[in-house]
Formats: C-alpha cells, sequence, structure tokens
C-alpha cells in the first residue's frame, strides 16, 4: 500500500475552469465565474447544447470577482468587489449589450461599503451603505440603468440591518441596550422607527438567520429557536410580531452557514418570479432539504437524481421550468447541470476542477465524538488513500467564527493534506453552529477553556482509536482557528508538534478594539456575551487571561503566522505583536505577511505561495511530504 502520486498544491488552488454558474431569467444563458488573466471574472453563455459563445463580461486583472448577480432587464448584470480585501464592497454594473462598455461602480465613496438589500427588480433595488458615517448604514435605491442613488433612510444610530419588501416598506434589526434583537418598522414620512417584537438576545449571539421578508410584505421569514433548542423557520407578522412556525426537522437546525459565509446558498429556497417559499435547507452530517411547495418537491426529487452530492447554488428561469444546479461533494466538487423539468432531460455543464481525478482523493467521514463532560462533538476525519489508518501524522483543522461550523464536502486544503500522508480532524466543538442553542450557549465565558477543551479530547479520541500518532499532531486554522491554534501552544504546549495561525487573534481585547468602526456598536449579544467587554476592567482581565499574547512565554512549539496586511477584522498587529515577542525571547517564528490581501487570500499567487509555506512547513516538523 502507498499514497497516490503527490498533487502539486498548484492543482488544488488554482482557479476552477468554471464555477458558480447562475441562469438567466429568461432561461437561454448562463453567467458563470472563470479566469481572465488569471483572475475569476463574471463570463456569459448561451445554454445551447455545444454553445460556444462563451465571453469574458467584466476584466478584474487586480482581484477575483466572486459574487454576481443577473438583474431583471438582460441588459445588465451587477457584481461586488472591495480593493485587495478591505471587505469595503462596491456594487458594479456591466453593460450586456455593449461588450467594449467598462464596468460601472454604482456605489463609489471611498472607504465605504455598499450592500444590495434585495434582487434588482424593475431596474432598482435597496442598498445599504455607510457612506454618511462610518458606524452607521443608511439605506439607498439604486437606480441600475442611471446609477441614480436616493436616500431612503437615515440611520438613526442603532441600527445594525435593514429589509425592504417587494413594495417598498423598510424595516430594521437593532440591538438594545441589554443585547435583545429588536425588529422595527421603519416610517417613512416622521424618520422614525414603530418596535415589532424583541428576541432574547441570548438566543441568537449573531443575528436572526435566515431573515426574508414575505412576497405579500406582511411577514418575515425567519429561523429562530425561541421555546425550543433547534432553529426552525417560522413566520413573524409585520404588524403584530405574532410568530407561526412554517417548517422545521425533527433533528437539524436551519442551515445556519450562509450567516458568516456568503459563498454558502441561502437556507432558503424561493420561486425566482413571485418570491414565494419552495423549500428550506438543513443541515447535520450532511444537508437535507424540505419542500414546501409540491411543484419544487417533484423538482428536487429529479435534481437530486444528478449527483451522490449536496445540493449546493442553484437557479431558475422565471417560469420555473429550467434550472442551473451545482452539487458539493467532498471528492468531485461543484459538478453543474441544466435540467428542464418540461421535458425531464438533464445535461452536465461542467466540473469545475477537472484535472482532479476524484479516486485520488479522499472521503469525509462525519464521526461523533464524546467530550470529557459528555456533549456530542460532530466532527469530521479525513484520511490518507492508499495506507493503513494506524499511526498517523494527524492536523486539527479549527474553524473559524467561532460561530460557525465544519460540513461535510470539497475542502481543497483538507484534500492537500490528505494527500501528504496527513490524516486531517476537524472538530465542530462548543459554540459551533447548527446543534442547537444549548450547544451553542455552552461556549459562553469558555475561550481557552472547554471550548479548547473539545478540541483536546477530539486529539485524544483519534490518538486512542489509533489513528493518529500522539507525538505528530498539529494544530492549524484561521481567524478563531488561529486563535485555537495560539491558545493550543500557549496552554496546552505539550500536546502539539507545530501549530498554524493564520489571520488569528493573539489578544482579544485589541480585536475588539480595532474591529472596524461598522461592527463595534453590534457586539452586545455576541463578543461581549461570550467573552466579555475590554471596556469593563474586569472582564477586561478575564479576557487577557485567556489571550495567547500574555502567555507566549509557554510557546515552544515550532509555529507559522500567516497575515493579510490589508486585514479589517483581524488587524496585522495581532500577528506583528505575537511574532515581535517570540523573536525578542529569540523563539523561531515563520512569519508570511500577504501584502494584499485581507482575511483570506484570494488571488492565486498569493494562496500558491500561502500552501508551499504550510506544506513544507508540516513536512518538516511533522514527517509528511512535502
Amino acid at each position: 500500500m502507498a499514497l497516490p502520486d503527490l498533487i502539486p498544491v498548484e492543482d488544488f488552488f488554482r482557479p476552477p475552469t468554471r464555477a458558480g454558474a447562475l441562469i438567466s431569467p429568461d432561461g437561454t444563458k448562463i453567467a458563470f465565474l472563470a479566469p481572465w488573466k488569471e483572475r475569476l471574472n463574471v463570463w456569459v453563455q448561451s445554454l445551447e447544447p455545444d454553445a460556444d459563445d462563451a465571453r469574458c463580461v467584466t476584466a478584474d486583472a487586480n482581484r477575483s470577482v466572486l459574487h454576481f448577480e443577473w438583474t431583471d432587464d438582460p441588459r445588465w448584470l451587477i457584481y461586488l468587489q472591495d480593493t485587495n480585501g478591505d471587505e469595503n464592497w462596491h456594487v458594479h454594473r456591466v453593460d450586456l449589450d455593449d461588450p467594449d462598455a467598462p464596468a460601472v461602480d454604482l456605489t463609489p465613496f471611498p472607504g465605504a461599503m455598499a450592500a444590495p438589500l434585495r434582487e434588482v427588480k424593475n431596474g432598482r433595488t435597496t442598498v445599504m451603505t455607510n457612506n454618511r458615517e462610518a458606524t452607521l448604514l443608511d439605506v439607498h435605491q439604486l437606480d441600475v440603468a442611471t446609477g441614480d442613488l436616493t436616500l431612503l433612510a437615515t440611520n438613526p444610530g442603532h441600527v445594525n440591518g435593514w429589509l425592504c419588501s417587494d413594495g417598498g416598506e423598510l424595516f430594521a434589526t437593532s440591538l438594545t441596550p441589554d443585547g435583545d434583537l429588536e425588529l422595527s418598522a421603519w416610517d417613512d414620512a416622521t424618520g422614525t422607527l414603530r418596535s415589532i417584537v424583541t428576541f432574547d438576545g441570548g438566543d441568537y449571539p449573531v443575528g436572526i438567520h435566515p431573515l426574508v421578508i414575505t412576497p405579500d410584505g406582511t411577514g418575515v421569514w425567519m429561523g429562530s429557536n425561541r421555546g425550543t433548542d433547534r432553529t426552525r423557520l417560522v413566520r413573524v407578522d409585520l404588524t403584530t410580531g405574532e410568530e407561526t412556525v412554517v417548517d422545521e426537522h425533527p433533528e437539524f437546525d436551519v442551515d445556519p452557514r450562509a450567516v458568516v459565509s456568503p459563498t454558502i446558498p441561502a437556507p432558503l429556497i424561493q420561486d425566482r418570479r413571485t418570491g414565494e417559499l419552495l423549500g428550506v435547507r438543513y443541515f447535520g452530517e450532511r444537508q437535507a432539504i424540505q419542500a414546501v411547495d409540491a411543484r419544487f418537491g417533484d423538482v428536487l426529487t429529479n435534481l437530486e437524481k444528478l449527483s451522490d452530492g449536496d445540493l449546493g447554488r442553484l437557479s431558475s428561469d422565471e417560469s420555473g421550468e429550467r434550472w442551473v444546479v451545482g452539487f458539493n461533494h467532498d471528492r468531485d466538487p461543484g459538478n453543474t447541470y441544466l435540467y428542464d423539468h418540461r421535458t425531464g432531460e438533464s445535461r452536465l455543464l461542467f466540473r469545475p476542477l477537472p484535472h482532479l481525478d476524484p479516486e485520488q482523493l479522499a472521503p469525509m467521514h462525519p464521526v461523533t465524538i464524546t467530550s470529557r463532560d459528555g456533549l456530542a462533538l460532530h466532527s469530521y476525519l479525513t484520511l490518507p488513500v492508499g495506507v493503513e489508518p494506524k499511526g498517523l501524522p494527524l492536523v486539527l483543522v479549527v474553524h473559524g467564527g467561532p460561530w460557525y461550523r465544519d460540513s461535510w464536502g470539497f475542502d481543497a486544503g483538507v484534500q492537500l493534506l490528505v494527500n501528504r500522508g496527513y490524516a486531517v480532524l476537524q472538530v465542530n466543538f462548543r459554540g459551533s453552529l447548527g446543534y442547537g442553542k444549548a450547544f451553542l450557549r455552552a461556549a459562553i465565558g469558555e475561550f481557552a477553556g472547554k471550548m479548547h477543551d473539545d478540541l483536546v479530547d477530539g486529539v485524544n479520541w483519534a490518538v486512542e482509536q489509533g489513528y493518529a500518532d500522539p507525538d505528530r499532531v498539529a494544530i492549524f486554522g484561521g481567524s478563531y482557528g488561529g486563535y485555537a491554534s495560539l491558545v493550543g501552544v500557549t496552554f496546552t504546549p505539550d500536546t502539539f508538534a507545530a501549530a498554524i495561525d493564520y489571520v488569528g487573534i493573539s489578544d482579544l481585547a485589541n480585536f475588539m478594539r480595532t474591529l472596524p468602526p461598522i461592527a463595534r456598536p453590534h457586539l452586545a449579544n455576541n463578543w461581549h456575551k461570550y467573552v466579555g467587554d475590554p471596556e469593563d476592567p474586569q472582564q477586561l482581565a478575564d479576557m487577557m487571561s485567556r489571550s495567547p499574547i500574555t502567555k507566549v512565554d509557554q510557546i515552544r512549539t515550532p509555529l507559522l503566522v500567516i497575515q493579510g496586511a490589508n486585514d479589517v477584522r483581524v488587524v496585522q498587529a495581532e500577528s506583528d505583536n505575537l511574532v515581535t515577542a517570540l523573536r525578542a525571547r529569540g523563539v523561531e517564528v515563520d512569519y508570511l505577511v500577504q501584502a494584499d490581501e485581507g482575511h483570506g487570500a484570494v488571488n492565486s499567487e498569493n494562496v500558491f505561495r500561502m500552501w508551499h509555506a504550510i506544506s513544507g512547513f508540516l513536512a518538516r516538523h511533522l514527517g509528511g511530504r512535502a
């Protein structure tokens, strides 16, 4: 038995040949992402069989475009772009009738972000932007064709999010002084908010999701765990605040992953023309979709026959007959099909990564680990192909957030590590989303405490099962996962033989104080509740005791630190201060700063360089293949 041939870093992380396809409203074309000058850009192609008319309609040679949408006018397409990872997203327009016309920035506000609140209808959408005041989001109507922006609502000072109905009515979400979540209606005449209903902020530490105005404008669909441990879909009446259950799963929460990852499909599947609810996504070990519309149930049955992966991004034409759907799969990701419900016919449109052989990749296995205090830790284990799964070097990969979760599907980093001979374990520690309210709230006050114990319990489980060599275990994560890596080498330095911190937090107080201005007023029911308020001296002292920067003298484990210079969430000082302190002690630390990246690398050359560094670092310290 032997490992498969070494797959180059570039093969795992090169841009997909095509990805993220969406069908046009009239069902005749698709828009998709594909490389142009080594950056992902938006392309458009007709859906005729064997069509060879694909053309690039954006031209960004600096940074890949990742988010785009059709409008209801076949002439216009819109996309979002920031500057070198600064997360100040701008809305851009593409003229599909004029291939030579450059894209137009419709929200050209330096240093400000803009986000559409709804899809484009009748040539208009609503956007929220902080161009007036960095800490406040106001609402404008945007005319896509002319670029005209009309102010609709000025933030009264405490709103953290807005919603807009098809009829133009505005609603707001905000935090009360006690950290509860309040849903209010905006009164155009008086420029004030009318409170509709308030939810216990302890139940919603990362906000209410999903949160979608119903097509008739009288209610809002949202995820709620009021009176239950699991998050179900409810309808809240926008006049009375009354809550009624729309759909629920007997075991799973409504899929929470889109809360913090805009690349994850929305949990609600809606009719493209009417906006009516068709289906709801839930996630346990794998995804489960429940149809709430009988006709869509028939469509769903046929779509799920196309692949044994999980249904990913899907879109239909306005008739609901032609569908384009991609599938998430642990070894063959993103395969995208066209399905015609009138004829029942389907065909494969593309495989995003045709150069990767699924037989050379490793299956991801859901496993459940019991924590030392009895919690079920739903996790994923991926083992190298071709070798006996005993006594292997292990990489514990920790997800960010921490209010997020690991889930089944393709992960290029995991597959690269497994190809190099490492077992990979991903533990959904307490505080991870999708496992109920009690599991989420079990993380309160447990940074560098029981949240880290869960990770160590995962390592111990892998050793006890015989999969892992206890002397060759590494910890690796980004954002909160980077913090967890640093906790690993400061609080439990004997557990790990190597550690990788990617855009991780070293100082919890500094992290909160340097968050983007738009985020700082809205921490009461998440970071302040779970970790502490750095303006309170007693809580500050506790936060510092849980911050790796205060325990750098404990670090003796080989450490690789990777940081984006333009990161606005975890600023470069978080890594600089750590590395400076270590080097002052004479401790060797590898440090890679990415000058044109933010909170996660996007450009291919930076991704390649980072993973070559990771691969070489682990090979030196765990003995795997480089």
